[in-house]
Order: C-alpha cells, then structure tokens, then sequence
C-alpha cells in the first residue's frame, strides 16, 4: 500500500508525465486557453489513459504467456483507439456541449504520446496490475493537473498583462511550461517509482 501511494504521489509531482517528462503537449498547448475546456480535456484523458492501461495491462500478460509480447505496441494502438471512438460517440451523445468544445482535439487522444507512453512504461517498469492502475490514473490526473494550471495562468495573463509582441501567443505558453516544470522539480525527493 505504502508503494501505492509514493507512485501516486510521484505521478502528481516530481514525475509528472506533462512537466518532467513532456508528454502530450500538443493538446496541453491547444486545449489550454480557458479552464473549462481545459477541465474537460483532463476529464477525458483521465478517463482514456486509465482505462487503456487497465485494459492493456491483462492482454499484455496474455501476449507474454504466449511469448507474443513483440504484438504488444500493435494491440495497445488497437485499444487505444477503440477506447478513445467508444469515448467520442459517448460524449456526442450524451455532452454534446463538451463534445463541441473540444473539436478535432478528441480524436487527437487516440494520437497523444501520453496515452501510449503509460502502456510502455508499465511493460518497461515491470508494474504490477495494481501500480499500473496507480500509474496510469496518477499520469492521467498529473497530465490534468498542468492543462489546468496552463489555462488558469493563460486566462489571467489574456486579462491582465501587456506582453511583448514577440512573446504574445505560444512563446509565452512554453516560457510559462518552463516555470511550471521547473516548480514540479522542487518536489524532487517526496516521492519516486
């Protein structure tokens, strides 16, 4: 239980697949222009990544017990994408609202690093199913975390700050991406997997 709860904390701070490892930044710089989509956008890939390396995690161990672990990266690709169409014709139905808000950027998860990465890292870290569950929801809710930050800092500077010509747009994003990541550094030593 103690293992569980470092790898979560882990997850959150000082390993968090978005600010250390710098994954999934496409979306994170496209979704992140308010906190609302941004929020939704989390929800999603909470959802999604979890999901897929929860499911992943068991055909992983079949493929190996039939010493076909060399299909793995084809089937998680398969998982991934059925996951994330299952996802899309629920949130057309059911949120049409968040559906829309998000646009192209939904079937973009299907194509997000982060997604595929947890997967690997499960099969490279030798987790178990119960780590590879904390693993792929603390990334998911780490990922979260900074779109949700990134928006936050986005929406105040769009209202309050006078930026230099060359920093408006994106080029203030990764200066702020930078700071961002740098803070989640000084968690270094709380936890680690």
């Amino acid at each position: 239980m103690e293992r569980l709860i470092e790898l979560l904390l882990a997850t959150l701070t000082n390993h968090n697949i978005a600010l250390t490892y710098i994954l999934g930044m496409c979306p994170l710089i496209a979704i992140s222009t308010n906190v609302k989509n941004a929020k939704g956008m989390g929800l999603a890939v909470v959802l999604v990544v979890t999901l897929t390396a929860v499911i992943n995690y068991p055909i992983y161990q079949l493929l190996k017990s039939t010493q076909t672990e060399h299909l793995s990266l084809l089937v998680f690709m398969i998982t991934i994408a059925a996951t994330v169409q299952i996802l899309e014709l629920l949130l057309e139905k059911y949120l049409p609202k968040l559906y829309n808000a998000f646009g192209i950027y939904l079937p973009l998860i299907t194509v997000n690093c982060i997604v595929l990465a947890v997967s690997l890292f499960f099969v490279n870290r030798e987790y178990t199913f119960g780590e590879t569950a904390v693993f792929s929801f603390g990334s998911a809710v780490g990922w979260m975390i900074a779109i949700i930050l990134l928006a936050g800092i986005r929406e105040k500077m769009a209202k309050n700050s006078d930026l230099p010509k060359g920093l408006a747009g994106k080029g203030i994003v990764f200066i702020v991406l930078g700071i961002l990541a740098l803070a989640f550094i000084g968690f270094t030593g709380i936890a680690n997997i």
